[in-house]
């Protein structure tokens, strides 16, 4: 997962998931009773939440905490010598996308017996899923974050449109804005780029389609089933309907879609809550007037979304799994989950999410997280985001340079060879 460090709050940005302990690379387990060492990554620990959680636990256990942030540039290789070695930290942090391969080589201590302990009727589904890997548990949710239609209040007023709650209703939103406001040859709708799989994801999920499918162990794409192509149809509905100017061959980071939306004209983008803080940060004035819907479902509601975030997990090297299970189910407890949403994610094992009600942004974030879900929990999936079959397909299929069937068909052998691989 894109690590997110910023969530728009009332009239400015602040700061969310920031760094935690100083910390450099390096550092496992002391193999002694008196050090137990954790390694986060950056932004995912506050200051406070880092120097509480850790005091609370030397006071109850006696042991040092050794905390290690760990920067994201590089962090696969670190991780896989990390875990590979005789001496690895008691406790580390794993995106949930990487979680599977993790659990697939067996470095990772089963954790299945644990779960009852570490507050598992509260797990986020759809972060748990990552961690789940031939039926046992790898690791425990941490944090995450969503996608939501970032959107323009006075654009909105202006067409006399209310925020949407269907999908029907979300693409008679869209008409009215273009109806009303589409004079201007700059403005948009909807910014919605043809590669922003993520969203589409949304759309395949809420059609009852599916990315792949697995029996036996063995992985099929499932793109080019009724279900992912009336998901896929419904996001060239998107891109037609709102008349957008994004590239067709570009995700939407390329370029940054918040720059786009701050830019004025835009009424609409499916953003995850950094990009609208960057958007405030780039045009101020925009504060006031950006707030925030989940994706709506075409059964009223939100629709599912992929849920981006981290998980906790004990490598099978650690000296001290004991430890690590108390340290576990201290982070578990409500106050430590309560600091996590009062940081703007959504905590990984509470279902409170009160605190996140406070900004209309991370407030979309959490009640479409409750439908949230995972990408496959194939060891190979990675692969899959190298040569990302699905940003091709869309192209493809956006472009009319192959039918739905044909795009979605090729998508899905691509897939099915990657993720067998």
């Amino acid at each position: 997962m894109k690590r997110w460090t910023r969530v728009a709050a009332g009239a400015a940005s602040v700061a969310l998931l920031a760094t935690g302990c100083a910390g450099t690379g390096g550092g496992g387990g002391t193999g002694d009773a008196e050090t137990l060492t954790v390694w986060t990554m950056d932004g995912s620990l506050t200051d406070e939440h880092a120097t509480a959680l850790h005091a609370e636990f030397e006071e109850q256990t006696g042991v040092r905490v050794e905390h290690v942030v760990q920067q994201w540039n590089g962090v696969q290789d670190l991780l896989t010598t990390a875990l590979a070695s005789n001496n690895p930290p008691d406790v580390i942090e794993l995106g949930n996308t990487q979680h599977p391969s993790f659990s697939a080589e067996g470095v990772l201590l089963d954790l299945t017996d644990w779960k009852d302990d570490l507050a598992g009727d509260q797990w986020l589904a759809g972060l748990a899923e990552s961690a789940e890997y031939e039926g046992a548990v790898y690791g425990v949710p941490l944090l995450a974050a969503n996608r939501v239609v970032a959107y323009r209040t006075d654009l909105f007023e202006q067409a006399d449109v209310e925020p949407p709650t269907s999908w029907d209703e979300w693409i008679t939103a869209i008409e009215a804005l273009e109806e009303t406001h589409g004079d201007s040859g700059e403005f948009q709708s909807l910014y919605l780029p043809g590669q922003s799989w993520y969203a589409l994801l949304s759309m395949i999920w809420d059609n009852g389609g599916e990315i792949a499918t697995e029996s036996d162990g063995t992985w099929t794409g499932a793109l080019d089933s009724p279900e992912a192509r009336a998901g896929i149809e419904a996001y060239r509905e998107l891109v037609e309907t709102s008349d957008t100017s994004a590239a067709k061959d570009t995700d939407e980071a390329e370029p940054q879609q918040f720059e786009v939306f701050a830019g004025g004209e835009v009424a609409q983008m499916i953003s995850v809550p950094w990009e609208v803080a960057s958007a405030i940060e780039a045009a101020p004035e925009l504060a006031e007037n950006v707030s925030a819907f989940p994706i709506p479902s075409i059964d009223g509601g939100p629709a599912p979304v992929f849920l981006g975030g981290q998980n906790l997990a004990v490598p099978i090297g650690s000296d001290s799994p004991e430890l690590a299970k108390t340290y576990l189910e201290l982070f578990t407890s409500p106050e430590y989950q309560a600091l996590i949403a009062e940081n703007g994610a959504v905590p990984g094992a509470s279902t409170d999410t009160s605190a996140l009600d406070e900004n209309p942004i991370t407030a979309a974030m959490a009640e479409a997280s409750a439908a949230g879900r995972a990408v496959p929990t194939s060891p190979n999936w990675a692969a899959v985001e190298v040569q990302n079959p699905i940003k091709e397909m869309l192209t493809a299929y956006l472009t009319d340079a192959a039918s739905l069937e044909d795009a979605s068909e090729s998508a899905s052998t691509a897939l099915t060879d990657t993720l067998s691989g």
